[in-house]
């Protein structure tokens, strides 16, 4: 893939060295990574570069993960960007909330690589942003 050709993923977690982990992983595989510390800033690269795909995780300062997803999917302009969810917690409420929002996939925290790349695949696949 070259320059503006290849797509384009918004990570957005307040962990650093995972934030930091996700980046290179999802940049070895060829996508063109971008990473925000928080939604606030998550949601100013969001209006500065529209992503193909967001992993975002839920257990954050400000506003939560949760509360991201429910905001992206009410406004036309974001509603159909995938979203994936990452979270340390298993909860099942959790879980049904980010699904009842319409989150494409849900990750939990560790995540390994080949979970990681089958999600992003399968997931702009899915929503026609890479080819079946």
């Amino acid at each position: 893939m070259a320059g503006d050709d290849k797509i384009r993923i918004l990570i957005i977690d307040d962990d650093q060295g995972f934030r930091s982990l996700l980046r290179l992983h999802l940049s070895l595989a060829g996508y063109d990574v971008q990473v925000a510390e928080d939604a606030m800033a998550g949601g100013r690269a969001l209006l500065e570069r529209p992503p193909d795909l967001i992993i975002s995780d839920i257990d954050m300062p400000f506003l939560n993960g949760i509360e991201l997803l429910s905001l992206l999917k009410g406004d036309e302009t974001t509603a159909s960007i995938p979203v994936i969810m990452l979270s340390g917690s298993r909860s099942n409420d959790v879980l049904a909330q980010a699904a009842d929002l319409g989150a494409a996939d849900f990750l939990s925290k560790p995540v390994t690589h080949a979970d990681l790349l089958s999600s992003v695949e399968s997931c702009l696949k899915r929503h026609g942003r890479l080819p079946a």
